[in-house]
């Protein structure tokens, strides 16, 4: 049996405007209808022994993460939940501890949540070999045969070819000779040139025991306080969280750190499939499907003499004239308009919103809940509208406010609504008031989302302005 480990704890900075610190680009559909999560998950469907996965996220995306595994009908009873980022080699001593708990002994592909792979069947070809040596205690990485002098991937060396695992297998193994940095542009050609190296991909595959024993070897203070932070770890729901201050102590370090670069048990599998990490803006230009022109286009966008370019649009007309190789990314608050050879610098504009504490580097105007979700319509000093959608059958804590009373007008659906001792049956074009301080909940009791206006008004209407009485989710 072959357990996926999903690593989907990252935060996409260089593709804000869409991806946000609440809303990551593993969750968003960037190339087709299914979430880079999704493909994650659904590419490996087809392969002889999967299990299902094993996802390691952040807290604050387990009710998306849970939601997008359901809607494609994968198991949403393994996501762990880190309290803290701490890179990769956490996550996959975590992973194994925890799938060698059952006394079982899997083999482990370890699988970052965002990356693109165009030729699945070359891909699976990859895994076939991979396993061979996995099941020989051969801790293995796969590489992208480069196709360009590319300087935004670290690179590794191949080493001395390793045998084959049978005649019908057309990838090939090799040893690895050294993981390197990422190159400048004339060190990058020389690689290419050579046909020696290959781009690091940050997949791996290996059997728990092999990994936890060269982590022991190498890097035991992390096995140690992963183990506690599994140990006095807890179930919550379809989540399993990790215990806050044993994870904290735990060193933060890249699994090549760790012990990719120092065992002498590790091997590389080449290939080549249209793989992509996605990392940048001009990443989805390359990956996506271009017009006559060599522009990629998404939503509603006009263009008139535009090439060679990336336009996005998500809630309104984008009309572009006399453009050639740029971005422009439009959200409903923030637009990003780039060249293209300078979107490497989205980051950095990312830093400066963030030292601004800016709001758009957070969340969407759009934010997701486990009973649904909420989209702030307008916003002013004293007081905001939202239009909220609850899921059939969900339920809102109970809670209250000091600082803000609140308005709702049902718009569709029926909600049942309690405050204070009274509570009252809402249908549609129907409405209520709540004042500050009263105690409140709401239901749909209906087959149908329940859609309704909230408007706040008061001193304060910031969302931390609440006091859950009763909790129906750990939110």
């Amino acid at each position: 049996m072959i357990y996926p480990v999903i690593l989907a704890g990252g935060s996409g900075t260089r593709l804000w405007p869409l991806s946000r610190e609440l809303y990551p680009k593993q969750l968003i559909e960037l190339v087709d209808e299914n979430t880079m999560l999704q493909d994650t998950v659904l590419r490996l469907r087809d392969f002889e022994g999967m299990a299902d996965p094993i996802v390691i996220c952040n807290e604050n995306h387990r009710f998306m993460v849970a939601e997008q595994l359901r809607n494609i009908g994968a198991d949403s009873g393994s996501i762990i939940l880190e309290p803290v980022g701490r890179n990769t080699a956490p996550a996959v001593a975590v992973a194994a501890l925890r799938a060698k708990s059952d006394g079982d002994d899997p083999v482990l592909l370890v699988l970052p949540a965002d990356h693109y792979i165009r030729d699945v069947p070359v891909f699976h070809e990859a895994l076939a070999t991979g396993l061979h040596f996995a099941r020989q205690d051969r801790l293995i990485t796969f590489g992208i045969v480069p196709d360009a002098p590319e300087t935004g991937y670290g690179y590794i060396r191949k080493g001395v070819p390793l045998s084959p695992p049978g005649e019908s297998e057309t990838s090939e193994a090799v040893a690895i000779d050294q993981f390197v940095e990422k190159p400048d542009p004339e060190t990058a050609e020389s690689y290419l040139r050579s046909g020696n190296y290959c781009w690091n991909s940050g997949m791996f595959m290996f059997r728990a025991s092999a990994v936890l024993a060269e982590m022991t070897r190498h890097v035991p203070d992390m096995v140690s306080a992963c183990g506690a932070a599994l140990e006095h770890g807890q179930e919550d729901l379809d989540f399993f969280r990790l215990d806050r201050a044993a994870f904290e102590s735990c060193p933060a370090d890249s699994i090549d750190y760790a012990i990719m670069e120092k065992t002498d048990r590790g091997a590389m599998i080449p290939f080549q499939a249209g793989w992509n990490d996605l990392g940048s803006w001009e990443a989805l230009w390359q990956v996506g499907e271009k017009d006559a022109h060599e522009n990629v286009v998404q939503g509603d966008v006009l263009l008139h003499d535009v090439s060679h370019s990336f336009l996005h649009a998500s809630t309104r007309l984008v009309a572009a004239v006399g453009l050639e190789n740029h971005i422009v990314v439009e959200t409903a608050d923030a637009v990003l308009i780039s060249p293209r050879d300078k979107v490497q610098d989205v980051k950095s504009l990312v830093n400066k919103l963030k030292a601004a504490r800016r709001e758009e580097t957070i969340s969407h105007k759009t934010t997701y809940s486990p009973w649904g979700s909420s989209e702030t319509l307008v916003a002013s000093e004293r007081f905001l509208v939202k239009r909220v959608t609850v899921k059939p059958g969900a339920t809102l804590s109970l809670q209250k406010h000091f600082n803000r009373a609140e308005h709702w007008i049902v718009l569709r659906g029926t909600a049942l609504v309690t405050k204070g001792e009274e509570e009252v049956l809402l249908e549609e074009d129907r409405s209520t008031y709540i004042a500050p301080g009263v105690a409140h909940r709401l239901v749909n009791p209906g087959k149908i989302p329940l859609e309704f206006i909230e408007v706040r008004s008061g001193s304060y209407l910031g969302e931390d302005d609440i006091v859950r009485l009763e909790h129906v989710y750990r939110e």
